[in-house]
């Protein structure tokens, strides 16, 4: 977390700036905690990492607690709590916060700068509180004023794709150009990419199932995945024979579980791979489409944030990330990732122009507009096999729609402005 602190300061200091210091009023100085004693009850700064301690939060020490002969705690989705405490840590010191921040609201790991003073047990009294923010946009004039589409798409779930595989081809053939009128087809004409952001082979966790003794049949699970790769590759191979496609890896897919998540290897797509158009790209994953940055996940880190606050909203999630400056503020607390010391890989460092999140209920979108100009369009990607939906994204005006391929839905609701 240090790490992260140290990286986030400077941002997190200049939003204080921006903020607090331009306000009429009395003078206050950044303070680190152990100089809080020289201030005594007056006002000041202080910065920090927030820690979430939560005693629902899942612990090792908690599941071998049938060794002490304790009572196991009963298994949980959710794991707030009125008893929850916010404690700011920096790298030398901790103190708790009470006051105007609500603990249900902020998770374990976002670096924030706090003004308030030290009451008398010790404790720090917040008055007011800033992110780092969402960092000055970068001007990037379009070249072309045509209108140019992006796909985004998530949660193919081919391991159980009874009722998927229509909505598939319909999406295939209306990618290709095959459904809808001419004006349609010409509309369509402008999509430039797809994006496939995750659980393309899975989109559950695996149920395991009793072995039976003396029999040599395969795995039953090893083998749904084979045929799912394989549908995936035909899938994938339709696709890039007409277009650009991105493919993310998803928390259920073969790949590594921590973040940041490898590309899906080329091996598993023998038949789509022999295409230049397909592109294996890590999660989290970032780009640059028509002068437009593109920044994303598939999922997990807004998920696992919904589990430990009470901010239920996906999109609105999705907009605290935004404005925390950090793709993954829980990680490495409750969602596993790769050690890092020298650099943290899901600072936010540039404002995005599309900031989307993978395998979600239903779609969702927003125009988030910054007091600096910052203008970023946030999506939330339903789960293709339970919406059989993409959504679409105009990249000259960030407009957005969704597109459902169900039998008996309509085929496009319209442009979200």
């Amino acid at each position: 977390m240090c790490n992260k602190l140290g990286e986030l300061q400077m941002s997190v200091t200049l939003t204080y700036v921006r903020r607090i210091l331009f306000r009429p009023g009395p003078d206050v100085r950044i303070r680190k905690l152990f100089e809080l004693q020289e201030e005594g009850s007056r006002k000041c700064v202080i910065l920090g990492t927030i820690f979430k301690h939560q005693e629902l939060k899942p612990s090792i020490l908690k599941e071998i607690s049938e060794e002490h002969q304790l009572k196991p705690q009963p298994p949980r989705t959710l794991f707030f709590d009125d008893s929850d405490q916010l404690i700011l840590e920096d790298e030398l010191q901790r103190i708790q916060l009470i006051g105007n921040l609500d603990v249900h609201l902020v998770v374990t790991g976002v670096v924030c700068a706090v003004l308030g003073h030290e009451d008398g047990d010790g404790k720090f009294l917040v008055d007011d509180y800033c992110w780092a923010g969402v960092s000055e946009p970068v001007q990037r004039p379009l070249q072309s004023t045509d209108d140019r589409f992006i796909v985004l798409l998530s949660g193919l779930d081919l391991a159980n794709s009874g009722d998927t595989l229509l909505p598939l081809q319909l999406f295939v053939d209306w990618i290709g150009g095959f459904l809808g009128d001419m004006g349609e087809q010409q509309h369509q004409a402008h999509a430039v990419r797809v994006l496939i952001a995750g659980n393309s082979v899975k989109g559950c966790a695996e149920h395991k199932t009793p072995s039976l003794p003396n029999t040599y049949k395969a795995n039953t699970g090893d083998s749904v995945i084979l045929d799912a790769t394989k549908l995936l590759d035909d899938f994938l191979v339709q696709l890039a024979s007409s277009i650009d496609v991105d493919i993310m890896p998803g928390e259920f897919d073969p790949s590594n579980h921590m973040m940041p998540q490898q590309p899906l290897h080329y091996c598993m797509f023998p038949q789509a791979s022999m295409y230049q158009t397909l592109h294996g790209v890590p999660n989290p994953y970032e780009c640059e489409i028509g002068e437009r940055r593109i920044l994303g996940t598939s999922g997990q880190p807004i998920d696992d944030i919904a589990r430990y606050c009470k901010l239920t909203d996906p999109i609105d999630i999705l907009q605290h990330t935004l404005e925390w400056a950090h793709l993954a503020p829980t990680c490495p607390d409750t969602l596993s990732c790769y050690p890092y010391y020298q650099e943290d890989p899901f600072i936010i460092s540039e404002c995005p122009d599309i900031y989307f999140a993978g395998n979600q209920p239903e779609f969702q979108s927003k125009l988030y507009e910054g007091p600096e100009g910052q203008r970023v369009r946030l999506i939330c990607i339903p789960a293709f096999s339970k919406a059989h939906s993409c959504v679409v994204v105009n990249l000259n005006n960030l407009d957005c729609y969704p597109v459902c391929f169900s039998t008996s839905d309509s085929m496009d609701p319209g442009p979200d402005k």
